[in-house]
This record gives structure tokens, C-alpha cells and sequence, in this order.
């Protein structure tokens, strides 16, 4: 598989505070990769590094194996940006604006773009200035898509969205990449979304990269076990099998990548006893707050 993105030892700093340092991972074509932290983990900063907006205190990030602080026109003609913002020119309608654009790109494909407009129901002159915050997400979204691009990088890109839009938009996403194997990388506050649209995860913490993995091999690791003890201030979260522990009086919420009948052969070990043991079903979401932590 072809190497999209590379980021080797991105390291950078806001002042003297420092976002991360030693930053790596990679991208490989007609993947979809979503990008996970809280906020100030990086997100942002990687995505603006990408872009060339900012440079790195040390280190590179590699698209189609060039430099990003230095792309040349071919290859900036082969990415699709969006960057946690909307359209500009609200006072043209779908159909200039869609015109508009076309002229600036050669291998410009309209389709994608009305088949988004035909699902938001929209007319070709409605204004953009009389569309909602998400219906001009969408636009905005359309026109990247038109552009056939080989590399989507998506800041935030279901912002403004509304539950059902969204749906058919991740839907949508998912389906355009796979079929013209467009590679994307994309983060959402919304964690949901990227559970249904990616088929890899990259979730950062402060200074660091948590995992980076296939998503489905993500939620069949990465594991979180409930149970009672008999009694309360017990102790874990030094153990080396845990990743992040929550404990409320004699009530653990465990999360680890180990195994159930070895965690319980270790708390018959210590003599801990406890009841009530169980593997708790996570959605995307659980996992990366167990993860990262609640707080």
C-alpha cells in the first residue's frame, strides 16, 4: 500500500508550551483515518501543519512524499481541504457558486456535488445566505467532492450537522471514497460519526499518540470490565495492565487491553475479592474516554 501521509517526529510548541514532540504516523492511500483528542491535544496544529499554514519546530509531514511546507501546484491540486469553516460568497446561489468554483479545477466533477444538493433538497437557486448552518456544511463539503480530489483533510467536518445530515453524509463519504479509493483524513468533536466513516484510528493525547490502528481491531482490544469489590479504596491504576481506572467507593470501571480471565486470575492473586465481574459493550465514543480519561 502507497504511503499518503507521513509525519515523522513533528514536534512544535506555542510559545513555550509544547503540543507534541516526536509526532509519527502515517496514511496509506484509499484509507480513512479519523483523528481523535481532546481539546489541545494537537488536532488542529496537525491539521494546519498538513496544510503548510504552520511550521513544525522540527520534524516533517510528507503528502505524496513531498514536504508539506513546500507542495508543489501538481500536488496541491490533488487535496481537498476543509477547514473547520463554510463557503464564503453567501450571495450566490448553489448553481453559481458551483460554476464558480469548477473554473479552478480541471478534472472538476460536478456530480458528487448535485447528488448531495438532490439529498438536501434543495433548489439549484436557492441563496446560500438563506441556508442553514449544515446545509451550507453541506455545500461546502459538495464542492470539495467535485474538485476529485485524491486526499480529503477534513477539520470538524460534520459541524452544523444535524443527526439525520450527518448520517447521510458519513454515508456518502464513505461510499465516494471507497468507490474512487480516495484516501481521507478527518476529525469531528463527534465521535459517532467517525465510528461509522473510518477504517483507522489515531487518537492523541497531551504530548503523545495513544494508538494508532484499524478501528475494528481498536474495539476488539481495547476492553473495559466492571465489577464490585468487597471493599473500597482499592488501588490500580499502577498495575501495568491498566490502561485507565474510574473507582467509586467499592465499584471499578476498568479499561485495559488485557484479557478477562486474566485480569480475574490476577485479582485472586492479590486476594481482592469482588462480584458482579463484566464485560461492559463499548461504541467508539466509551473507548476513547476510557482511552484518555473523563477528564
Amino acid at each position: 500500500m502507497n504511503t499518503v501521509i507521513e509525519c515523522n517526529n513533528l514536534t512544535h510548541y506555542y510559545g513555550k508550551k509544547m503540543v507534541y514532540e516526536d509526532l509519527n504516523f502515517s496514511v496509506g492511500e484509499g484509507r480513512i483515518l479519523g483523528l481523535l483528542g481532546k481539546n489541545g491535544a494537537g488536532k488542529t496544529t496537525t491539521i494546519n501543519i498538513l496544510h503548510g499554514f504552520l511550521q513544525p519546530r522540527s520534524g516533517e509531514a510528507l503528502i505524496f512524499g513531498e514536504n508539506s511546507q513546500r507542495l508543489s501546484p501538481h500536488t496541491k491540486s490533488r487535496i481537498g481541504f476543509l477547514l473547520e469553516g463554510h463557503i464564503q460568497y453567501a450571495f450566490m446561489d448553489i448553481h453559481q457558486i458551483e460554476k464558480f468554483y469548477s473554473g479552478f479545477y480541471p478534472d472538476w466533477d460536478s456530480k458528487p456535488y448535485w447528488e448531495l444538493m438532490s439529498k438536501l433538497k434543495v433548489t439549484a437557486r436557492q441563496k446560500i445566505s438563506s441556508m442553514s448552518c449544515g446545509q451550507r456544511s453541506q455545500v461546502a463539503l459538495g464542492l470539495i467532492l467535485a474538485q476529485n480530489p485524491d486526499l480529503l483533510i477534513l477539520d470538524d467536518f460534520s459541524m452544523g450537522l444535524d443527526p439525520g445530515y450527518r448520517r447521510l453524509f458519513i454515508d456518502y463519504l464513505r461510499n465516494y471514497s471507497k468507490a474512487g479509493n480516495k484516501t481521507i483524513f478527518a476529525t469531528s468533536h463527534i465521535i459517532q460519526d467517525m465510528e461509522r466513516l473510518i477504517d483507522d484510528v489515531l487518537i492523541m493525547d497531551y504530548n503523545r499518540v495513544l494508538t494508532q490502528t484499524p478501528v475494528d481491531e481498536f474495539m476488539r482490544t481495547f476492553k473495559q470490565f466492571n465489577f464490585e469489590t468487597e471493599r473500597s479504596g482499592i488501588d490500580l491504576s499502577k498495575e501495568e495492565f491498566v490502561v485507565n481506572v474510574d473507582t467509586i467507593e467499592n465499584n471499578i470501571e476498568l479499561y485495559s487491553y488485557d484479557t478477562e480471565d486474566n485480569i480475574r486470575k490476577f485479582l485472586d492473586k492479590k486476594g481482592i475479592a469482588f462480584k458482579n465481574f463484566r464485560e461492559v459493550k463499548m461504541g467508539l465514543e466509551d473507548a476513547f474516554i476510557g482511552l484518555t480519561g473523563k477528564y
